[in-house]
């Protein structure tokens, strides 16, 4: 197991494979234009691939064959497409792409726990995985861009979603079951004593930031966040959109080293220090102080929760309840409306047991989550069944839109492939 995943990893998050296993199995298995294709990369690829999609190259060789073909042609169209952007002068800002592979190497410090674990996985420092991935990912993006610039204006009408929909529509995956609910949800918020207390606390440690301590020393010893404290509050490159509302329009108004004022999330007081601004990404450290709760205020907020469920008798009643009550300010303003939700893709167990059990035109009995306690009223489910253009139709659409997309590109590559010199070296196949 553990020898799979060294494969599979590092090509999810990079888009290419680990550099430390090639000193046996190199030789040029093609080359397009002025660039080659290692036999060490294809043969990689190809096996962190076949571990993606369970295919056993022992047991299955001849799905193995199938996948190392496809592989090797995708490598090739890759060389194409990098080609055609030389030809073109496309480039990409080493900015960007070391912003890219910041970005991902924090992903492999949160999978594995610590930059140490991801230093000692590859067997070298992190400098020196950021210097061996650059060039990679500088060719990655550089396709990508390619591709984006090729792809972008295309749309399709709704006569081809139609069209693509009755052509293809018996072996479109199957839609999964799916309800249809309305929640409210009241959070769990603490008494002003403990409020006093805790602002108390972040006012202290502001004051110690602005009298010079080092902010990252005060995020390890005093942060209330395990996710971030070990790293001195660091959080890693994100992207508007990414982080709480309060957090995010606070910390993207930042300068590179400057601290912000109090920050008040639903998780508590935050102060923020902007460690860098890439782009539109940013790199912030922070201190939380949690806003602690106790077993009154659990309690108070149970009761309240109880009180609004004796009122509701129907649909009108749960909406109009959930739009003066609740603290879900995306959907209470919907009247608690959550809309056609896949069953499998609900994320909180609570909810998934919601799913399951609750009757269509009921509502739940109070549950608590992390957010604090909710009611659902659940309108309407649907089992599961082929996908429909009068329920589907986003999702159709998208899959048309992919698809001839992908028509377009795979036919514009072999236009492309006829002004290139292309070599297979088919005795290392």
């Amino acid at each position: 197991m553990k020898a799979s995943l060294k494969n599979i990893v590092p090509m999810i998050l990079f888009g290419v494979l680990p550099l430390y296993t090639q000193d046996v199995l190199d030789g040029i298995v093609a080359i397009v234009g002025d660039e080659i294709i290692l036999r060490s990369e294809w043969l990689q690829e190809s096996q962190g691939m076949a571990a993606m999609q369970r295919i056993n190259p022992a047991t299955q060789p001849a799905e193995f064959n199938r996948l190392k073909q496809a592989v090797l042609d995708n490598l090739v169209s890759s060389r194409v497409l990098l080609a055609k952007a030389e030809e073109d002068t496309v480039t990409v800002s080493d900015q960007l792409v070391q912003a890219e592979l910041e970005s991902k190497i924090q992903n492999m410090v949160q999978q594995l726990g610590s930059e140490e674990k991801v230093a000692e996985y590859f067997g070298k420092p992190i400098s020196r995985i950021k210097k061996d991935f650059f060039e990679e990912q500088k060719k990655l993006k550089i396709v990508q861009k390619v591709q984006q610039e090729k792809l972008q204006a295309i749309q399709v009408s709704r006569r081809e979603v139609e069209q693509f929909y009755q052509t293809l529509k018996d072996s479109l995956p199957q839609r999964p079951p799916m309800v249809k609910m309305r929640h409210i949800l009241i959070e769990v918020r603490p008494g002003e004593e403990a409020r006093a207390e805790a602002l108390a606390k972040i006012e202290n440690i502001q004051r110690r930031v602005l009298a010079g301590e080092d902010f990252a020393d005060l995020a390890r010893r005093l942060s209330e966040d395990p996710g971030s404290a070990a790293r001195g509050g660091e959080l890693g490159f994100v992207e508007r959109g990414t982080l709480v509302p309060e957090f995010d329009e606070a910390a993207f108004l930042l300068q590179n080293g400057e601290v912000s004022d109090i920050v008040e999330t639903q998780f508590g007081f935050h102060l923020i220090r902007m460690i860098e601004h890439r782009g539109d990404r940013i790199n912030p450290r922070h201190i939380l102080i949690r806003l602690p709760t106790s077993e009154q205020d659990e309690t108070r907020t149970l009761e309240k929760v109880r009180e609004i469920h004796e009122k509701i008798a129907d649909t009108e009643s749960f909406a109009e309840m959930a739009r003066l009550y609740s603290d879900d300010g995306e959907s209470s303003a919907r009247g608690g409306d959550l809309g056609w939700l896949p069953k499998n893709t609900l994320q909180i167990r609570e909810f998934r047991m919601v799913a399951d059990t609750l009757q269509t035109g009921r509502v739940s009995q109070p549950f608590q989550t992390q957010f604090g306690y909710h009611l659902v009223f659940m309108e309407d489910r649907e089992e599961a069944g082929p996908l429909r253009l009068d329920t589907d139709w986003d999702r159709i659409q998208a899959m048309a839109l992919n698809h001839k997309q992908q028509e377009i590109l795979e036919s514009w590559i072999e236009e492309l492939k006829q002004n290139i010199h292309i070599d297979i070296r088919e005795d290392l196949l």
